[in-house]
């Protein structure tokens, strides 16, 4: 059975930088068994994120796992759920539940302004302290919080009040937050009664003495509906294993039938552990999986902190802690496999947040090397020397699976 490895640097693709040498952080970074890999691989460029839809990453993996996001995304907050494991209610909705760092300086709740998304990358233990704590405060049988991973949290609400307007806190950094508030009185009473109980919670005591943000308050956003997708193994005929940090990609590995790993002290953030992550997809091969789908969150991380170095270096050390020992492992065991690395989405460093251009990615074939002419795994080499667009994301992996 032939092996096939989908590594995704998410948020990698970006704008060219001048302190880079009018060159962008995948163009600079040093990745050298992903250059070599691009020399004898099909590249191009595919839109993963169809005309109309937020460019998250929800719709952006369906598209790459061959899923039309149109048909099949309910929102991202199902997916995050079924990841830890929580069997939703017919009526139930999810909500993501951000812990977010907002000012404290206003007294006037829609006055203040989000200076960090992810509450400087809270731990998973003071989170879990924190989300606990407002389920106490807010929870009864129709409405439960529940513990993710880092910032990122999940709130389940049966026969939830009516919504509309909900905005992802990372695409209004260092903005009021009253422009951007939900609509309705039941959820924007939430959002501001967890402030009155957060920011003077002894977990956020204690972050300020050791010099970190407050978690002091939630954010509600990408409420949806359960998640039902067809089965990958049915569809591709390839057993999967999901490895990633994010729950929502979790989510959608689960939904779709595959195996989830966890890889201790992966975060999802610059500090994960990618050298778990390699060897834990080797370790999916080994264990029967004919697909390792990889999901690596650093490179968006960083271009949401805008930290240009750490972008640059996560990129690095994707490619020798990854990509580096997954090939060196398949080329030695298998004669048949595949490759295929890529963005999900931009996310500019400029622009702190994701945007919907195409992606480049990269497909590599055991049995069928070509001479790309492409030395450099990037934006505007790929642009510049390959003529492959897929217009339609849902589509790739049916491209790939033409070109066998």
């Amino acid at each position: 059975m032939q092996k096939l490895a989908i590594i995704i640097i998410d948020g990698a693709a970006d704008y060219k930088i001048d302190r880079l040498g009018d060159k962008t952080p995948l163009e600079y970074a040093h990745k050298p068994r992903t250059n070599k890999l691009a020399q004898s691989a099909s590249c191009g460029f595919v839109k993963t994120v169809p005309d109309g839809m937020a460019p998250e990453s929800d719709t952006a993996i369906l598209s790459i796992l061959g899923y039309n996001p149109k048909i099949y995304l309910k929102g991202r907050s199902p997916l995050e759920a079924a990841s830890i494991g929580l069997e939703m209610r017919q009526a139930d909705t999810a909500f993501r539940c951000n812990l977010v760092n907002i000012t404290e300086t206003q007294d006037i709740y829609e006055d203040k302004i989000i200076i960090d998304h992810s509450a400087e990358d809270i731990s998973t233990e003071e989170a879990d302290i924190l989300i606990k704590f407002l389920h106490e405060q807010f929870g009864d049988d129709k409405l439960r919080f529940y513990t993710g991973v880092s910032y990122r949290h999940c709130m389940l609400w049966e026969n939830c009040p009516p919504y509309k307007k909900f905005k992802p806190p990372h695409d209004i950094l260092n903005k009021r937050i009253g422009e951007y508030l939900p609509e309705r009185c039941e959820y924007l009473k939430l959002m501001r009664e967890s402030y009155d109980l957060l920011n003077n919670h002894p977990v956020n005591i204690k972050r300020r003495e050791n010099n970190k943000k407050p978690a002091n308050s939630i954010w509600l956003w990408s409420p949806g509906t359960k998640t039902v997708l067809p089965d990958f193994q049915k569809k591709y005929n390839l057993n999967g294993s999901v490895i990633a940090a994010v729950d929502l990609v979790k989510g959608i590995g689960i939904c779709a039938g595959m195996q989830a790993v966890k890889v201790p002290g992966a975060t999802g953030n610059f500090h994960t552990n990618y050298k778990g992550k390699g060897e834990a997809a080797i370790q999916a091969f080994e264990n029967g999986s004919d697909l390792a789908f990889v999901h690596i969150e650093a490179p968006d991380e960083c271009s949401h902190q805008g930290n240009m170095s750490e972008k640059i270096a996560s990129i690095e050390l994707i490619d020798a802690n990854i990509i580096e020992p997954i090939c060196k492992y398949l080329d030695k065991n298998y004669d048949d496999f595949k490759i295929l690395i890529m963005p999900d989405h931009p996310t500019p460093l400029s622009l702190r947040t994701h945007t919907s251009e195409p992606v480049p990615f990269l497909y590599y074939n055991k049995r069928g090397e070509i001479n790309s002419g492409i030395n450099n795994f990037c934006e505007s080499e790929v642009s510049e020397k390959s003529e492959i667009f897929i217009q339609d994301g849902s589509k790739l992996l049916d491209f790939i699976f033409s070109q066998s």
